[in-house]
């Protein structure tokens, strides 16, 4: 394995578990918003005591993305220098922006969201997670502007130094921001960190169901999520749509390569729903719908699609990988629309909750949009090669030469040992609080007056499990 694809690698693995967690935070935190929303609304204690389990699930999530993320941006120093030299200008002022206006909102505010239910007001509380809640969606602006630089870059001209070494600067900062592909895929990037947060709230409500533990706690919450995942799953139907006409237009080797469309079309192109295409014959065998691709793009069935034959072959991205990745996530979120539809109809008749099998499916659906965000990603970063600044710098020219392979070994083995072993912390915190659930909050705890008295300290009375007679479940 030589330099350059030994470099992508490590840096792919480094983000793809990285990515883990921000979108899972995102999601979290609309929760966490949404459900102490209700509960200022109708003083519900159940509201209360799911808003701060959740907030404990968040704060470990966060713990672990803070911890991952660091590594990439070395990286970009060590691995792949040359390009730190390119955009140095532009990446690092959205990073500097990351830091100042989401990294430090969101942390300076998690104390409070997760210590403070007992030391300030409820709407001071409420006010911090809403905080918490943006600062974790600012982060993913600036990142994903900085991203969608690299895809469509604007506002900038290019500087040779007297060594003659070229780089970018910024000319126009808010044509960075916006840039043509910017917002189409900040809105994806959040509906999916939405459904991620929805499915892994519904993922633990739906255990506890089938449990038979927290009763009212756990159906009120698994509601939550359920609303949550169901709105952003169909708005992402709608944003998905815009991203890939507007990648039609950006980046029409990326659309041909997305669809191994081999071909230019003289008429009307197929949209292919599965299939596994076959680059030395130049087809896909595969399951299409004649003219839908050219329908969705351009809005006429008979409009010409520009085919992958249309480029340099030393500039087509690599068709397989690309093209599977991106049905797969389209498959799974057409499935995630799919079953909370189900599930909201049977919420409206009343019988979603004795739908054990469907229980069970949300049990494990949590693994669904984690596969969907990490196949978007490689969609759009694989598509985008074999240029790391789209018509710009290639990766291949964007690597540290001065780097040694074995250096490159060394390191990722070492990265994958730490990784594994945050992996297996993190899924042990996890458990250990999804298996305590949310804890019951009663009258005094919640108005803040104090307990039985001893000595000038109140006593610890040990937790007690009562039952729900409407649902036979416990609650704690």
């Amino acid at each position: 394995m030589d330099l350059v694809l030994l470099s992508r690698v490590q840096f792919a693995l480094t983000v793809m578990f990285h990515y883990i967690f921000p979108p899972l935070t995102i999601g979290l935190g609309l929760v966490m918003v949404i459900g102490e929303g209700i509960y200022l609304r109708t003083r519900k204690l159940e509201y209360r005591a799911l808003a701060e389990f959740w907030s404990k699930l968040f704060a470990a999530t966060f713990a672990v993305g803070v911890a991952t993320g660091i590594v990439m941006e070395f990286e970009f120093g060590t691995n792949w220098s040359t390009y730190s030299r390119f955009v140095g200008d532009i990446f690092g002022s959205a990073l500097a922006a990351e830091g100042i206006f989401a990294f430090f909102l969101e942390s300076g505010f998690l104390a409070v969201v997760v210590f403070g239910w007992h030391r300030v007001s409820p709407r001071w509380h409420y006010f911090a997670t809403v905080m918490v809640f943006l600062g974790s969606m600012f982060s993913a602006v600036w990142i994903v502007i900085a991203n969608s630089w690299q895809q469509t870059p604007a506002g900038y001209h290019l500087v040779t130094n007297a060594a003659g070494f070229t780089r970018a600067e910024i000319t126009d900062f808010w044509a960075v921001v916006f840039n043509p592909s910017a917002m189409h895929r900040l809105g994806h990037v959040l509906l999916g960190s939405f459904v991620q947060g929805a499915f892994f709230v519904m993922s633990i409500s739906a255990w506890y169901v089938l449990r038979r533990r927290h009763g009212t706690t756990a159906t009120k919450g698994f509601d939550v999520a359920l609303g949550v995942a169901l709105v952003a799953s169909s708005l992402l139907l709608v944003s998905g749509h815009g991203q890939a006409v507007a990648v039609a237009h950006n980046q029409p080797a990326k659309l041909a390569a997305l669809e191994a469309h081999f071909r230019t079309s003289h008429g009307g192109a197929p949209l292919y729903l599965f299939g596994i295409p076959d680059v030395e014959a130049k087809r896909v065998a595969g399951v299409s719908v004649p003219d839908l691709l050219s329908l969705l793009v351009y809005g006429d069935p008979g409009h010409p699609v520009t085919g992958l034959d249309a480029f340099p072959k030393d500039e087509l991205p690599p068709i397989g990988v690309t093209f599977q990745s991106y049905h797969a996530m389209v498959a799974l979120g057409m499935l995630f629309i799919g079953i909370t539809a189900l599930a909201v109809l049977l919420r409206w008749r009343g019988r979603l909750y004795d739908q054990r099998w469907l229980m069970w499916v949300f049990v494990v659906a949590v693994l669904g949009p984690l596969a969907a965000n990490q196949s978007g990603w490689v969609a759009a970063e694989v598509g985008r090669q074999p240029w790391v600044v789209y018509g710009l710098l290639k990766t291949s020219d964007a690597v540290s030469r001065t780097v040694p392979v074995g250096h490159v070994w060394v390191s990722m083995a070492l990265f994958c040992t730490v990784y594994l072993g945050l992996l297996a912390f993190w899924l042990l915190v996890l458990n250990s609080k999804i298996q305590l659930g949310p804890e019951h909050v009663d009258e005094d705890r919640e108005s803040g007056r104090p307990g039985p008295m001893l000595g000038g300290m109140a006593l610890l009375e040990p937790r007690t499990e009562r039952r729900d007679p409407s649902t036979g479940g416990a609650e704690e």
